[in-house]
């Protein structure tokens, strides 16, 4: 049975990831890539649809036990688990060696700190998202697992043997004993990969993490919970076309056991965009640029269709299917890949993309002239279609609407632009998008503001509220000190706040499908909450902003890793994990409070 979302750890090659759970226990992996089909899908299943457990051998029967305590060594990706037993004290040291020429490994080492631990690995591979056994024999004294396309191999400094369809090693260790396993992934048509070399490999990996986290800028008091953002957000990027992820994972849901569950192992537009606006504000140009070639090339030359969300390689077409084998996460059907959103109209897209590039542009990234050229194509389409209503931030899977937060960004959008034009970056038509400027930002004002209560709304004509709107004042659309501004934030405070303080996305309907076509609830939404603290700062609340935030780091994992929400009823993680999504807000949170100097002793 798979952990508790909290329960697990990341691993990854910037390729792809893997998902450790405090058991020991391998439960996703996906070869050789991100949205490639997983060999390890225990974690949306069972044990049968795939896992490898490493850690103390255990009785028949019994639950295997869980790491005593675990951490991150030092800055990197490498994950140390460590378990006291009534035998003594053992170290498993688990990564993924970042890609160059080599195939994509996971590897695991066995250290002995105290006593003598019987260990056990059992090693369950399953292709295709748990559906197919694979053809496992021994090739020239190593095991390999064939299936189609897909090969395994497996190198092990102890023997292995095969029972009931699982390669097991059972094995003691003592004070100093090192015993490592590999699996390397290659095409099945292929020569075997060499044998790995796992001493070596941990030393690269950790040389590595060293070095990119020295390029960091933030020296504040959130230093560690920064840092671990920014190496999660490394760890999510796509090394060789810099697209990035959302989530390295599918169908974690958002409700256990409901139905909000999709595929997040794909660039969305928007998250990418924020995410490159965190790496900027830290230190990290290389990613940026390469996050903007990677965007020039998914776009080429039709940015009048542009999706809000494309492959990592920069693929169009990620339709969305369901695996009826698989039960899903605690019972949480259906289990999806693809996502058939990338096929919606999200207005907003086009602001945080602008957004982003402007960025670029501001901190002196190395201009680029098609960049600049896009930019003005966006704006010729937003000029004939910001009117028209869309799906909205959230992927409605019910009607479109005029929802407020993308007319909002396209104002954004239209801004951004002026300003490049003012610079005398590009050339463009600056009076006609002034007073499109100014035509987008009175529709809003207009139409989409609620003067009886104060407060912007969800849409236009709607009363319904929408945690977007605490946008508004952080992409200058109004300033922080308009009545409508903090009528809109305490508004969403009353309605849209949990008992603890976080804040939902909108109002759901529970049992009955609801505005966004869905039925049931979800937990509370991280970025949104970290949103809220933003605000609240930015209104003179530095002190209550300072706790929110410092409530939702405590949210984290014990290895400082968040879903995309929090149950506030179960007190759990939900969603894809982990989430980009809530990653890039807390590092922006603890950039502007540190500036604005609030936080704890």
């Amino acid at each position: 049975m798979a952990g508790r979302i909290e329960d697990y750890a990341l691993i990854g090659d910037m390729q792809t990831a893997a998902l450790v759970c405090r058991d020991g226990s391998v439960d996703w992996l996906c070869l050789p890539r991100f949205d490639s089909h997983a060999v390890f899908a225990g974690l949306l299943g069972t044990e049968d649809h795939g896992f490898w457990r490493l850690g103390p051998a255990h009785a028949p029967g019994q639950e295997p036990p869980a790491a005593t305590r675990r951490r991150y060594r030092g800055d990197s990706l490498v994950l140390e688990s460590e378990w006291d037993t009534s035998r003594g004290t053992v170290r498993v040291i688990d990564f993924m060696p970042p890609r160059e020429h080599h195939a994509p490994q996971l590897v695991r080492i066995v250290e002995g700190v105290s006593g003598r631990v019987p260990m056990r690995s059992a090693l369950r591979m399953r292709f295709s998202y748990g559906q197919i056994v694979p053809w496992v024999h021994k090739a020239d004294g190593r095991t390999v697992a064939v299936a189609g396309p897909d090969s395994v191999w497996v190198d092990s400094d102890v023997d292995t043997y095969g029972e009931d369809l699982t390669t097991y090693a059972d094995f003691t260790v003592a004070p100093g004993d090192r015993v490592a396993m590999t699996i390397s992934w290659q095409p099945s048509h292929q020569d075997p990969p060499p044998p790995a070399e796992p001493e070596a490999a941990l030393s690269a990996t950790e040389e590595f993490w060293r070095t990119w986290v020295e390029h960091c800028t933030y020296h504040g008091p959130y230093r560690e919970a920064v840092v671990r953002s920014l190496i999660t957000l490394k760890a999510l990027t796509y090394a060789p076309t810099g697209g990035i992820v959302a989530a390295p994972t599918t169908s974690l849901p958002e409700e256990i056991g409901g139905v909000r569950n999709w595929d997040y192992r794909f660039t969305w537009l928007r998250d990418a965009a924020i995410t490159l606006s965190s790496l900027l504000r830290t230190g990290y140009r290389e990613e940026a640029q390469a996050w903007r070639e990677w965007l020039l090339r998914a776009v080429a030359g039709d940015p009048e269709n542009l999706q809000i969300m494309y492959g990592i390689a920069g693929e169009r077409e990620l339709g969305e299917t369901e695996l009826p084998w698989l039960p899903g996460y605690e019972g949480s059907q259906p289990v999806r890949v693809g996502n058939g959103a990338a096929g919606q109209l999200q207005l907003d897209v086009y602001g945080e993309v602008i957004e982003a590039l402007h960025l670029a542009h501001m901190t002196g990234l190395a201009r680029n002239d098609y960049a600049s050229l896009l930019q003005i194509k966006l704006i010729g389409y937003l000029e004939d279609h910001w009117a028209d209503p869309d799906e909205g931030i959230w992927e409605v899977r019910g009607p479109r609407r005029h929802f407020v937060h993308s007319k909002v960004m396209a104002w954004v959008a239209v801004d951004r632009t002026i300003r490049l034009i003012e610079s005398g970056e590009v050339d463009g038509p600056l009076e006609r998008w002034k007073r499109l400027r100014e035509a987008i930002h009175r529709d809003v004002c207009e139409k989409g503001y609620d003067p009886e209560r104060n407060t912007f709304t969800q849409s236009y004509g709607s009363r319904e509220l929408d945690a977007s709107l605490l946008l508004i004042p952080q992409v200058g659309f109004l300033p922080p000190d308009d009545k409508r501004v903090i009528g809109t934030i305490e508004a969403i405070q009353r309605e849209l706040s949990t008992p603890d303080g976080f804040v939902m996305r909108y109002p759901t309907s529970g049992d009955e499908e609801g505005l966004d076509g869905l039925s049931g609830d979800e937990g509370a939404f991280l970025a949104c909450s970290f949103w809220l603290a933003d605000d609240l700062a930015m209104i003179g609340r530095v002190e209550e902003a300072r706790r929110l935030f410092e409530k939702l780091l405590s949210l984290r994992n014990d290895l400082g890793l968040l879903a995309e929400e929090w149950d506030p009823r179960l007190q759990r993680q939900v969603g894809n994990f982990p989430q980009a999504f809530s990653h890039v807000p807390l590092i922006d949170t603890a950039l502007r409070l540190t500036a604005s100097g609030a936080y704890g002793g």
